[in-house]
């Protein structure tokens, strides 16, 4: 399935019924009462979490969504009935934002969580309203408001408790796959993962928690070079950090300097989460393979496996005993 993280959409929720000028017309009353009714409300544009989608490729292709208009009033001071409301299903970890100031509307995290994004226009007053003392036959009534009328920007996030850091071709969509049920395309050239993958990792004595490999992050990605804008926010929600670095490079150690800088300058507090550095492909270096990684908290190979249940273990330790594990916005 294609991932898509960002779409622009036309959002307009239903007018408002007409109120109505009506009179009372009995056999035995004449000069009945004023007993227009009120218009009945529009239907709002609803932006509700659906747990079964991961991405916003249903959205991709609508450029505008509508909520049904409020009906009009009727005579004996009847409300019109009220616009259904139109449902827009995003999955978990959805913000929306008002595309013309760029103000977040709402960011739903939780299964079934919902946010009115255009509501729906007041239906207006019948005659019967109008009536008093010195106006006995008002001959008017209100016209029902307009629903919102707005673009919306609609961008997600992925929830997951881990999230792989590392260059191109570092080894992360490797590890992924040695850790769980995900199979990512693995390739020897850059950019081999074009989309997030998701994993989930099942472990003893613990809820299963997801992890995340991204698309590698290059120099500059914070400025919008290579893939690196459109996916770093998705390591915001993220509770760990996993930096997954290329033993066979040249300088590792500046590798791992120079990713911290771009995370850094793309969000400051990415740098604030529990973190772990692992040296990859320790089975690719000959004779002193731990050389120079005093930086590193695990060196493996993701490759054969080795190294890679500590790295669990530690995972593990930080997210906590089943009770307090959750992945958190």
């Amino acid at each position: 399935m294609e991932f898509v993280d960002e779409v622009t959409i036309q959002v307009t929720a239903g007018h408002g019924g007409g109120g109505i000028i009506s009179f009372r017309r009995e056999k035995f009353v004449p000069k009945g009462g004023p007993d227009g009714g009120d218009g009945g409300k529009g239907g709002d544009v609803i932006a509700e979490v659906d747990s079964n989608l991961a991405t916003l490729l249903d959205l991709r292709f609508k450029k505008h969504i509508k909520a049904e208009r409020g009906w009009h009033g009727s005579g004996g001071e009847k409300t019109g009935a009220s616009g259904k409301d139109t449902i827009m299903r995003v999955p978990p970890g959805t913000l929306i934002f008002n595309a013309e100031d760029n103000e977040l509307m709402c960011d739903l995290i939780e299964p079934g969580a919902r946010a009115v994004v255009a509501a729906g226009g007041i239906g207006g007053r019948g005659n019967a309203h109008f009536k008093s003392a010195t106006r006995q036959s008002p001959q008017y009534s209100e016209l029902g408001q307009p629903g919102q009328d707005r673009r919306i920007r609609i961008e997600l996030r992925l929830i997951a408790d881990v999230g792989l850091v590392g260059y191109p071709n570092a080894g992360k969509s490797t590890f992924l796959r040695a850790i769980s049920a995900a199979e990512p395309k693995i390739g020897a050239y850059p950019f081999t993962t074009l989309q997030p993958q998701l994993g989930v990792v099942n472990r003893p004595n613990y809820h299963a928690y997801t992890v995340a490999d991204l698309p590698g992050i290059i120099d500059g990605a914070s400025e919008g070079r290579g893939l690196g804008l459109r996916f770093l926010r998705h390591i915001q929600r993220t509770r760990i950090l996993l930096f997954l670095v290329d033993m066979t490079s040249d300088a590792p150690g500046n590798d791992l300097a120079h990713l911290y800088d771009e995370l850094a300058a793309f969000d400051p507090l990415l740098l604030q989460k529990p973190r772990l550095v692992v040296l990859n492909k320790v089975d690719l270096v000959e004779g002193e393979g731990g050389e120079d990684s005093g930086f590193a908290d695990f060196v493996i190979s993701a490759m054969t496996g080795q190294g890679v249940k500590a790295v669990l273990g530690a995972i593990d330790k930080i997210l906590g005993p089943p009770q307090s594990h959750r992945s958190v916005g």
